[in-house]
């Protein structure tokens, strides 16, 4: 075994996101823990804030060039990602559990011919072994994963795990350039919504149910996550419903989301909404059902009509943030 952990770096609009910060961070506390060595990878064109990842433990960090990779392809950061663990013989992967790292980890998976955990919301070691924990049974329950194939690949939750205090420590950037290589396919164009936060990412989420009534009142809900600087969500009913697009939902069949706010407007709290948001860490909920599931989870409750408690809250922190 060559004892080398490896964490893949998302880029977007040529910056590393957070959420591989994060993961980063956590690779570097596990390395310290087990006496392997750190690498970092990202692929894509320009990306502006490589040397900022020394900041969370890791010093050297390949940038795989090709200006046809500045959006995501599978079948391209597969090919090259899989070729690059390959050469530096990297035993432990770690991603991040966003959209993109969703899809691209079990494609690495397959490749490598290696185990899995996704959606780790914590990892130890005992005896020398990476125990990842993970929600099961729509978060109802936690389980402990060990993966015994040599290679392993780890998905990590964002907003879970904590980037610490920045060191102020550059890496060292290696540039691979792969302008040669005949790509199978690549993503020409990614269309995406001005101003909006991603919820999967967002620390602080918005978030709409049934309760609204009709998407005519989403206004309430945006209005509200824009003086709090927040990303807006939505239930599945809502969703189905056709009143907000699938991008913003929550659940166990949308996205799962760990901010440090979540704010449940309307919604009952049905268990495949509360399997997405449960491990929010503070969650405030307003519904003028006292018996509404989503208190059981709450960390504060409002038992109200919402449109008379969202505009009076959208009044009190404007006068706040004045």
């Amino acid at each position: 075994m060559a004892n080398n952990i490896l964490v893949f770096l998302e880029q977007r609009n040529k910056q590393i996101k957070k959420s591989s910060f994060e993961a980063v961070k956590a690779a570097s506390d596990i390395a310290a823990k087990i006496g392997f060595e750190l690498f970092a990878v990202v692929i894509g064109d320009e990306i502006n804030n490589i040397e900022d990842v020394g900041n969370y433990g890791i010093l050297k960090v390949t940038h795989i060039k090709n200006s046809q990779l500045h959006n995501y392809s599978t079948s391209a950061y597969t090919d090259l990602l899989a070729s690059h663990i390959k050469d530096i013989d990297a035993d432990i992967i770690f991603l991040s559990n966003t959209s993109l790292g969703k899809d691209l980890a079990p494609h690495l998976c397959v490749r490598l011919d290696c185990g899995i955990s996704t959606d780790c919301i914590s990892l130890n070691i005992v005896n020398g072994e990476i125990i990842a924990q993970r929600p099961i049974y729509a978060g109802k329950a936690l389980i402990d994963v060990k993966i015994t194939s040599p290679k392993k690949i780890f998905t990590l939750r964002p907003n879970v795990f904590s980037t610490g205090v920045p060191s102020g420590t550059k890496s060292e950037v290696t540039i691979v350039n792969t302008e040669s290589i005949n790509l199978a396919s690549k993503v020409t164009e990614i269309k995406k919504s001005d101003g909006k936060i991603d919820v999967a990412e967002a620390d602080i989420i918005v978030a709409g149910g049934r309760g609204m009534k009709g998407p005519e009142h989403f206004n309430l809900i945006e209005e509200l996550a824009q003086v709090l600087g927040a990303a807006t969500g939505a239930s599945r009913a809502v969703v189905d419903a056709g009143w907000r697009p699938h991008g913003e939902q929550v659940g166990q069949t949308g996205k799962t989301v760990s901010p440090t706010l979540y704010l449940a407007l309307g919604i009952s709290g049905a268990i495949q909404h509360m399997a997405g948001m449960r491990s929010s860490k503070c969650i405030v909920a307003i519904n003028k059902d006292k018996e509404a599931p989503i208190f059981q989870v709450a960390d504060y409750g409002i038992i109200g009509d919402v449109f008379e408690i969202i505009p009076k809250l959208i009044e009190e922190i404007k006068k706040i943030k004045q």
